[in-house]
């Protein structure tokens, strides 16, 4: 008995629980897989894929800002009959040819540890079978089937993590509109659907990633945010994995939640404090599907590649979003960048993966070299081809014991010291093509 009480004295302390405030909420650590992951896919798919035209905000640009566009106006007026609504798309949301296994290949192929997929944007439609959104779900209508479980299990027999992402406002909810009349004194948009929806999606499919928007037109009161996160990291099913941004009201966004997003497309320009993650689209125009897209309007391989690279050295997460079709196709277009993303990671993924950030992120003595760094070993990002096949790097410290290879080959390179004890001469071999002409040198015992 005596050892029983030993044991219990001993036993770790039960894990603290958060408080419904900042403070408490902002102090947790992040669950670590997130920071190991560095790339993830981000997946915008809904009713807006039907007209496919101009973005994910079509309903929007139509009937809500003023003046509404008059490129989607016009757009209505050619191809529709008069009277036909937003809601009139979402039967012709058939995602006849969504297979959640191919779409999971691709996902996997990329190279990316996780996959974020909108389970509701600003229109409201949800891609569940939500009891709070009777006859504007993907089971009642459009797809008639769970998208939001069907790639979840896809995604997770693959060994990737699994997110979603979710729009706190809705555009046209009634209740919304009429919280918002209130001057967002009163909530009943918020316990009528909001958190209902939140919990639901939690409990039933267990996502690793909240990924918050849409909070910008109200305080994080409003939405009750922190009682909600309290919950979620106290509670909920995924309390010691989920992560989430920080996007949660007014005001939150790059101070407050999990990893900060910022905002759309977020370049620093230099190393933050806090973790953070940058989520940008194929589509340089759009995150959901265009009909009209054009090729120069899409970023190319090299152009993926260097801003992984950029983001990663900073030490961010790079968020890469595709726009499905709403028949369930993944375009060509961005499946061939996906898998150009892979191939390269395949070789240099040992650079991005579980890395840090080093002392010093960048120099541009010659072509752009970006740093990252994994225990005792440096690894030199080179994200253009060398006028010669001399590379000198001026930042790292070598001493006798220095070791320079490029990832692909496992053969040292030879190198002779800039100055004493600083910067290195490296002798390239001819370089390899690689997708998205970027190449890795790694080096050890260096400083």
């Amino acid at each position: 008995m005596a050892a029983v009480f030993l044991l219990l004295a001993f036993a770790s302390p039960a894990a603290a629980r958060y408080t419904a405030n900042w403070t408490s909420l902002d102090a947790r650590p992040l669950p670590s897989w997130y920071d190991e992951a560095k790339v993830g896919i981000f997946v915008h798919w809904g009713v807006f894929s039907v007209p496919g035209f101009g973005s994910e905000w079509f309903w929007w640009h139509w009937q809500g800002q003023q003046p509404p566009d008059p490129k989607c106006v016009s757009y209505m007026s050619k191809n529709y009959p008069p009277g036909f609504s937003y809601p009139d798309f979402a039967p012709q949301f058939h995602a006849q040819f969504f297979n959640p296994e191919e779409w999971a290949d691709i996902f996997k192929a990329s190279g990316a540890k996780y996959v974020v997929l909108t389970s509701k944007h600003h229109e409201g439609f949800t891609n569940w079978g939500s009891p709070y959104s009777w006859n504007w779900n993907s089971v009642d209508n459009g797809p008639k089937r769970d998208l939001v479980e069907d790639l979840g299990d896809a995604v997770r027999n693959r060994s990737l993590h699994y997110g979603l992402y979710n729009s706190l406002y809705e555009w046209f909810n009634p209740l919304y509109l009429e919280d918002k009349k209130n001057g967002f004194k009163t909530q009943q948009f918020v316990m009528q659907k909001l958190l209902p929806e939140l919990y639901n999606i939690v409990v039933r499919y267990r996502p690793e990633v909240i990924w918050s928007d849409g909070d910008w037109e109200a305080p994080d009161t409003y939405w009750n945010s922190t009682q909600f996160l309290a919950w979620l990291y106290n509670d909920s099913p995924v309390k010691d994995t989920v992560v989430t941004n920080d996007r949660w009201g007014q005001g939150t966004a790059c101070k407050h939640g999990g990893f900060y997003n910022c905002q759309d497309k977020y370049t620093p320009g230099q190393l933050p404090k806090h973790k953070w993650e940058k989520c940008t689209s194929v589509d340089t125009l759009s995150w959901g599907y265009r009909r009209n897209m054009k090729f120069k309007e899409l970023m190319d391989l090299p152009a993926i590649i260097d801003d992984l690279v950029n983001t990663v050295a900073l030490g961010g997460n790079y968020l890469l979003n595709v726009g499905p079709t709403a028949d369930g196709t993944i375009p060509s277009v961005f499946e061939e960048r996906l898998r150009g993303l892979g191939a390269w990671l395949e070789t240099n993924g040992e650079a991005i993966y579980a890395t840090k950030p080093w002392r010093v992120q960048m120099e541009n003595s010659t072509v752009p070299v970006w740093y990252t760094s994994k225990g005792a070993t440096v690894y030199a990002i080179v994200t253009a081809k060398p006028p010669t096949t001399i590379l000198k790097l001026l930042i790292p410290q070598t001493s006798a014991t220095t070791k320079v290879t490029l990832l692909g080959r496992p053969s040292p390179l030879p190198w002779a010291p800039v100055y004493p004890n600083a910067g290195l001469s490296v002798l390239l071999p001819e370089l390899p093509f690689t997708p998205g002409q970027a190449w890795t040198l790694k080096l050890d015992n260096v400083q």
